[in-house]
């Protein structure tokens, strides 16, 4: 199942790109995410992690593909069988703030509701 989801802020575009490019800076816009532990600081594709959440929720995670100039990046996170493809992307908005938008592919139900979850987090990410 593949579902999108948007938020729409008075960020800049600059803004939303570096709080998404920062691992470290995940948990201050993301709620349920507690840390990272990732092999390197920053956003580069080949990137590989940890996200942890609440109490004994870890899910790792792989950096499939990044576009700084773009503003696109995307990852799958995989825990046991499950798999879960999100592509992100950053755009420009016309009052000249920004707009976060996910698209999630995997199995129902985390297709049908991380993109409720993930909402609040983009919403966050892009408040300015």
């Amino acid at each position: 199942m593949r579902r999108s989801v948007a938020a729409v802020g008075r960020a800049s575009v600059g803004q939303v790109w570096e709080r998404y490019a920062v691992l470290a800076d995940w948990s201050s816009w993301s709620p349920p995410i507690r840390r990272v532990e990732a092999s390197g600081a920053r956003l580069v594709a080949g990137l590989t992690g940890v996200v942890h959440g609440p109490p004994g929720v870890r899910i790792p995670f792989v950096v499939d593909a990044v576009d700084e100039v773009a503003h696109t990046w995307s990852w799958h996170v995989s825990v046991g069988v499950l798999r879960v493809d999100l592509e992100h992307e950053v755009l420009a908005t016309s009052a000249g703030g920004s707009a976060a938008t996910l698209v999630v592919d995997g199995p129902l139900p985390v297709a049908l509701l991380y993109p409720e979850v993930a909402r609040i987090a983009l919403t966050r990410l892009v408040a300015g």
